[in-house]
């Protein structure tokens, strides 16, 4: 016997099909409005001045802090910054005789059998440390989120400074030493510099407190160890092309 659909299954079966799509994700324009608001900075001159506004990307400054991760980079880097290179000798690897040094009985003293012992002044380390790799490894996605949390971190207590005209100062460490003061660049400072800024980088070797490092090679470890961190607009750029993809 043949069945016939009617026009209410078909409608049950419409709605039933719909509850079983995946609901998509909708933000608001209001929301995405009071992100980027919340992202945008003042680009500083090197006299402190405001020289215009920039938006710094949401997918870096604009993460929620996973406190978890950025504890694991950070123990990541310090691990790999272990040389592991300690070493002591077993009573095998030291010097001296092998001969037994006095008969096993008789003598009232305990039984020995050679100078080499670790109980002997000159003799083997017991459990000494030898040559290990203390190196531990990360996920390229998981570092991405500590970095993300560690700049957006930044970003929350109000520590990024972006700057311009830097790169076109003379490389004289007072010169950019009161630009840097001027910008409120004080205390212990992550210098974030382009790839090709020779002369910042001869300018900035003796300030105190400062460390200057290429926008490419930022890590988790030494932005969330520095109070401000000071970006250039060009290494800003650099930023995004390298890290947003």
């Amino acid at each position: 016997m043949a069945v016939t659909k009617t026009k209410s299954s078909k409608k049950t079966a419409s709605k039933v099909t719909k509850a079983h799509e995946p609901v998509k994700a909708v933000v608001s324009k209001k929301e995405k409005t009071e992100k980027s608001v919340g992202l945008v900075a003042a680009i500083l001159g090197v006299d402190g001045k405001a020289a215009g506004h920039v938006t710094l990307p949401a997918e870096l400054f604009g993460e929620k802090v996973n406190k978890a991760i950025l504890a694991q980079a950070v123990r990541v880097y310090l691990a790999n910054q272990r040389a592991g290179s300690a070493s002591t000798k077993t009573r095998g690897e030291v010097e001296g005789s092998t001969r037994k040094i006095y008969k096993q009985k008789g003598t009232g003293k305990a039984r020995h059998g050679g100078i080499r012992a670790p109980i002997f002044v000159g003799g083997g380390i017991t459990f000494g440390p030898k040559p290990h790799d203390f190196k531990l490894a990360m996920s390229k996605s998981m570092r991405r989120v500590a970095l993300a949390s560690a700049l957006s971190e930044k970003q929350q207590n109000q520590s990024v400074i972006v700057v311009d005209g830097f790169e076109a100062l003379k490389p004289k460490t007072k010169l950019v030493a009161a630009a840097l003061v001027a910008t409120g660049a004080t205390g212990s400072v992550l210098f974030a510099i382009p790839k090709d800024a020779a002369n910042l980088t001869k300018a900035t070797q003796n300030i105190a407190n400062v460390h200057l490092m290429r926008a490419v090679d930022l890590h988790p470890y030494v932005v969330h160890t520095h109070a401000k961190f000071v970006i250039t607009k060009q290494a800003l750029d650099e930023m995004k092309k390298n890290f947003i993809h």
